[in-house]
């Protein structure tokens, strides 16, 4: 079987999330990033399973990628939803995933919420996907393997409300006195947001606040302001304090 690995993960955590859970199927896998600014969709003609997996921005899907996602032609292949969150709370999330590639024509067969670490508040599921979510999302992949192998293509019911809740702001990284101009956060940046030619311009309209310039950047150059992430995380101690556990639904 064609595993479809269909993912957006501008820091790497949700990437991690998709990797155990493509790894764990145990069949040949193709990656389609949606985090390249390049991508021009794709048509799916295989009889095979996606894996579509996304960060939680806000308790939202990131709206990058779903217009990307919303170029794959999906031809009817079986789908996994995967919303990796900071160990806050994946909210609409995961509704929003299933609800656009069904959109695209994908089987929607299973759901799956997944911790990562928070992207700006470090401190959160720091580590995480651990060996324990490891062992947790790979007993996930033979549930799900055993609902295919039994021809079930029911969508599960996932939760979440419709309309979905609204998208906020968010905090936009600033280049430091330690830039280089190498123009590695510009080259990578998902949306273009960032002047290739003086790297330490950034369009704050444009930039959609997901932090991959801060994780690439090779000077650790690019960073948000320290005290608005101390009021980030102090704002989510009640809900991050406590280690929560990625979920299956089918």
């Amino acid at each position: 079987m064609q595993i479809y690995e269909i993912v957006f993960s501008p820091t790497g955590g949700t990437k991690k999330v998709a990797d155990v859970l493509t790894g764990a199927f145990g069949a040949k896998t193709e990656t389609i990033d949606l985090s390249d600014r390049n991508f021009a969709g794709c048509d799916l003609t295989d009889d095979g399973l996606a894996v579509i997996a996304m960060p939680s921005f806000g308790g939202r899907a990131p709206k990058t990628a779903v217009s990307r996602l919303k170029t794959v032609k999906a031809n009817g292949i079986k789908a996994v939803a995967v919303a990796v969150y900071g160990n806050r709370e994946q909210e609409d999330t995961l509704l929003e995933i299933c609800d656009v590639a069904k959109e695209c024509g994908f089987k929607v067969v299973a759901g799956i919420s997944a911790v990562a670490e928070h992207s700006i508040a470090h401190q959160y599921a720091t580590g995480r996907p651990d060996d324990t979510d490891t062992q947790q999302l790979a007993d996930f992949v033979k549930r799900i393997t055993d609902k295919i192998n039994s021809s079930s293509v029911a969508s599960p019911d996932i939760p979440g409300n419709r309309p979905y809740k609204k998208s906020g702001g968010g905090l936009v990284p600033k280049a430091s006195s330690a830039c280089v101009k190498c123009g590695v956060c510009a080259n990578q940046c998902p949306v273009g947001a960032i002047d290739e030619k003086n790297p330490k311009r950034t369009d704050k309209k444009a930039c959609i606040n997901c932090m991959r310039c801060i994780a690439v950047c090779p000077q650790n150059a690019r960073k948000v302001s320290g005290v608005m992430v101390k009021l980030v995380g102090a704002a989510l101690k009640e809900a991050c304090g406590n280690r929560k556990d990625n979920a299956l639904y089918l």
